[in-house]
């Protein structure tokens, strides 16, 4: 039902396509004709003056006689490089010619080199550099507060070439023999065991480690740790060694993780039926880490935060990130290091996949977490609203240079490729899927793969048409919205009419060229909305579906379970009988929390009026479940950070505090017994979401606990600090921010740091926000979370994104030399623009990066203006009436 409103067209968006790089040569991967069997790789670093030396002996093959060896390298000088044939004399390289824009260097050589293979031999110097990319450094301090540097790596995408010369493509797979020469007290850690440790002859301080040699494996899974740590170690019941490492004096903090892979490695074993190749796994956490975590084969890092958890200091949802993380970078040991994609257009099989099983592994270790309703609120729904943009991107994209692989590392690769994953599981059944993923990994193990393999393999084991299916969800971008009406034939009949169309976020798409996808729909009714009556394969616009055995009384549910990757539109009809289900709670929680999270997303994209979801918000009085809560909550801080630039923000404050009062008050502030992980992860949410909408009882409460924690005489549950923190700070002055920092520089746990660092931005004051801007950028802050203080700057307030942006322009030279293009500049622009709602500032962004590019994140600043123009017309068009409803709402007598 759309009431009367002009729903707004594409015409309204003028197309903001942004070319800000310069045209390049097209883009050209290394030629074939030499090819790395082995490497035997040698580094030195040097802790102290940040350079490392390095010497490269390759076993390769020449399969074409050629006078030069092209091989990718970035940030190295090459001092000596000579080829021996096998058998043959040594021919030294008389050039070497680097291209630095393409990241390749291309060896000279005098005479030819024949057919056959030979050891090419190179030594060079690079540097340790602090961008947290390649062969870096990391900063830490010991229990003494001197500081150190540890050397670390982090390799994916294309960064191994500034460790080492390689052929650093993931097709290009080769076994390594890795040495490490460093200072004896230090920890030295590789991809496979230490097979020798000796002193070094030149320097008594010295020793040289010797790793064994690896399987066939590709560049990027390489890694090496030099630095000092504490570990915990544990056997698999597979046999398998795990040790977790920690920051020194921290050891106890590495159980939790060692749980989990401990029951992770043999859940794996067991899913695939092929066993972990390594005689051990190691995860170790970073102190300067950009990603979350990365899933080198046998030697995996992690950011602090997402490994070591203290029980006393850590709250549930740091477990659960950890375990979440952990499940997904062990099975990448599988689907990704044993079998690999054959270039990076195939990210997302890695990336999904593992985005996906995470939750099936985190499901089986820990059963009570409810995780797969939480993957609906914190994946699936995540990429229906990203792809729901004209400036998404098809699951498979066509990437060539290096600076476009960075780009694909995001919500389209991960959230919606685990989101079609799971739908097609849904659709294959569990034992096909396990049949044709082991028959896949078998196939395939040690070489690399595309999506159409691992299609072939599913369509094997399961006799349905995958690729056909599925192609449609990867090849081209977005999904359908699916309008249904019913009519009831005689007592015991219900006939659905169902079509789709290409859903857009700027409301339905009318054009032409109307895509359409292959929909595996499912349909339950009230009888039992745990099972599904019916299956159908939709594979053309629409169709018509007889029910039988349904009465008037029943409703209809399309998508129970919210496992099809596609929104819904009901008739008018088919969603009030649908509302009751919501109030008595006979809905499946997953598809309360579909139904809201559709509906919210219709009134965005101006198909229904955001009254009505406002209406339908609150039938959910009665909601006792965490993640639907959450869901929510999320949307209502969408509605709020929007409202926020007319003159009723306050009237929505007081509809959020309307809404969570009751479940406030009925989980309180002190856990109970009996209670369990989901209760404790609704009461930090509900405490949080009151105390930031300013009911007065939960402030009062919260500054009389903050109080209290600070003096030391009741330090609060970890669980709590993240809402008192928010609380307190969000109606509070300087005395308060001084006191959060002082907070900030005692705590010990990196966990507890950004805990503080991600509340800070709601300070209200202006002269305080410049103050936490300005600290986002001190040595107070690791690099990779200077982004979550200025995002939380940026979303607290309306103050709080206008300064925030300002502080990003006034400040770019040096955020964007500190992240050199990588995800993290785009996550930064994203937490910075995309709460905006004015026309002008669309172009103003858009003029700004027109000035000053950013290769890795030209679609993030295209899908942020694309956002604020959305919210813009958002705003005009639905404001007045939600302004009327709250005022009518608050007249009503209760």
């Amino acid at each position: 039902s759309n009431s009367g409103k002009k729903v707004c067209s594409s015409s309204e968006f003028p197309n903001y396509k942004i070319r800000t790089m310069p045209e390049r040569r097209p883009f050209v991967r290394l030629p074939t004709d030499v090819y790395p069997v082995n490497y035997g790789l040698c580094l030195k670093p040097d802790l102290i003056d940040f350079t490392f030396e390095g010497k490269l002996e390759a076993l390769v093959e020449v399969t074409q006689a050629t006078n030069q060896i092209v091989m990718n390298c970035a940030d190295i000088d090459i001092i000596t490089a000579s080829f021996v044939p096998q058998g043959g004399e040594e021919i030294n390289a008389t050039g070497f010619n680097y291209q630095n824009e393409d990241e390749k260097v291309t060896l000279s050589f005098p005479t030819a080199l024949q057919k056959g293979s030979g050891t090419l031999k190179i030594d060079f110097v690079g540097e340790l550099n602090d961008k947290m990319k390649g062969f870096y450094r990391s900063k830490y301090t010991t229990s003494t507060g001197e500081i150190r540097y540890a050397a670390v790596t982090q390799f994916e995408a294309t960064d191994a070439r500034r460790a080492f010369p390689c052929w650093d493509e993931p097709a290009i797979k080769a076994t390594f023999d890795i040495a490490l020469i460093v200072p004896k007290e230090r920890v030295a850690l590789s991809n496979m065991n230490v097979i020798d440790r000796k002193p070094y002859p030149d320097d008594e301080n010295l020793v040289e480690v010797k790793f064994a040699t690896t399987p066939i494996m590709s560049t990027y899974l390489v890694a090496f740790v030099i630095g000092e740590y504490d570990f915990v170690e544990s056997q698999s019941s597979d046999g398998i060694t795990v040790r977790v490492y920690t920051p020194v004096g921290k050891a106890e903090q590495g159980k939790f993780a060692l749980e989990v892979a401990t029951k992770t490695l043999p859940f794996y074993n067991d899913y695939f039926n092929v066993p972990y190749p390594l005689p051990k796994i190691d995860l170790i956490a970073i102190a300067d880490f950009a990603a979350g975590a990365m899933e080198n084969w046998g030697l995996v890092t992690y950011r602090e935060t997402a490994l070591l958890i203290d029980p006393k200091n850590s709250c549930s949802s740091s477990r659960q990130w950890v375990a979440l993380v952990v499940g997904h970078e062990l099975a990448h040991q599988w689907f990704g290091n044993l079998v690999t994609m054959e270039w990076w257009t195939h990210l997302w099989l890695n990336e999904g996949f593992a985005s996906w099983i995470e939750y099936l592994c985190v499901d089986h270790c820990f059963p009570e977490y409810d995780i797969w309703t939480q993957f609906v609120s914190a994946d699936y729904t995540r990429a229906l609203d990203l792809d729901a943009l004209d400036s998404s991107h098809p699951i498979e994209v066509n990437v060539g240079h290096p600076s476009e692989v960075d780009e694909i590392f995001d919500a389209i690769s991960y959230s919606k490729g685990a989101s079609v994953i799971r739908m097609l599981h849904n659709y294959i059944g569990d034992e096909d899927f396990r049949k044709g993923m082991n028959s896949y990994l078998l196939k395939f193990q040690h070489k690399n793969a595309s999506t159409e393999d691992l299609w072939d393999c599913l369509e094997q084991a399961s006799g349905k048409p995958i690729a056909a299916v599925m192609s449609s969800w990867t090849k081209q971008m977005g999904f359908p919205i699916i309008v249904v009406d019913q009519e009831q034939v005689r007592r015991e009949d219900r006939i659905l009419k169902i079509f789709q169309k290409k859903f857009c976020a700027s409301g339905p798409h009318n054009g032409e060229d109307c895509p359409s996808w292959m929909v595996p729909l499912s349909i339950c009714t009230s009888q039992d909305p745990t099972c599904t009556k019916l299956k159908v394969l939709l594979d053309r616009p629409e169709t018509i579906v007889t029910l039988n055995g349904v009465s008037p009384d029943q409703w209809i549910k399309i998508n129970p379970g919210t496992v099809g990757f596609y929104r819904i539109q009901y008739s008018s009809s088919m969603l009030e009988n649908l509302l009751p289900g919501i109030r008595d709670l006979s809905l499946q929680p997953v598809d309360r929390l579909g139904l809201q999270n559709d509906l919210f997303s219709l009134s965005r994209a101006g198909m229904i009026s955001t009254v009505e979801v406002l209406r339908l918000m609150e039938a959910f009085v009665n909601e006792p479940n965490y993640t639907v809560w959450s869901d929510l909550s999320c949307n209502l801080g969408v509605l709020s950070s929007l409202l926020s630039h007319t003159d009723f923000h306050e009237e929505i404050q007081e509809f959020i505090r309307d809404l969570f009062t009751p479940i406030g008050l009925e989980l309180g502030w002190d856990s109970k017994p009996g209670e369990g992980h989901l209760d404790a992860l609704l009461r930090g949410l509900v405490l949080g979401k009151l105390g930031k909408a300013g009911h007065k009882p939960t402030l009062e409460e919260a500054r009389r606990r903050f109080r209290d924690h600070v003096e030391g005489k009741q330090v609060l549950p970890a669980d709590l600090r993240s809402p008192v923190y928010l609380t307190v700070l969000k109606h509070g002055d300087s005395a308060t921010l001084d006191t959060m920092m002082k907070l900030h520089k005692q705590a010990d746990m990196q966990e507890e740091k950004n805990r503080i660092e991600r509340v800070l931005g709601a300070i209200a004051a202006p002269d305080l926000i410049q103050k936490v801007l300005s600290f986002a950028l001190t040595e107070e802050v690791r690099p990779q979370d200077t982004v979550s203080v200025i995002g939380g700057v940026a979303g607290s307030s309306k103050q709080g994104r206008k300064a925030a942006w300002k502080f990003v322009k006034d400040n770019w030279e040096e955020l964007y030399n500190r992240y050199q293009g990588g995800f993290l500049i785009s996550r930064l622009i994203k937490l910075t623009v995309d709460g905006f709602a004015i026309d002008k500032m669309a172009a103003e962004v858009k003029s700004f990066f027109e000035s000053h590019p950013a290769p890795a994140a030209e679609r993030t600043v295209q899908q942020c203006c694309e956002n604020i123009l959305l919210n813009a017309a958002w705003l005009k068009r639905d404001s007045d009436d939600i302004n009327q409803y709250l005022l009518q709402r608050k007249a009503a007598p209760v």
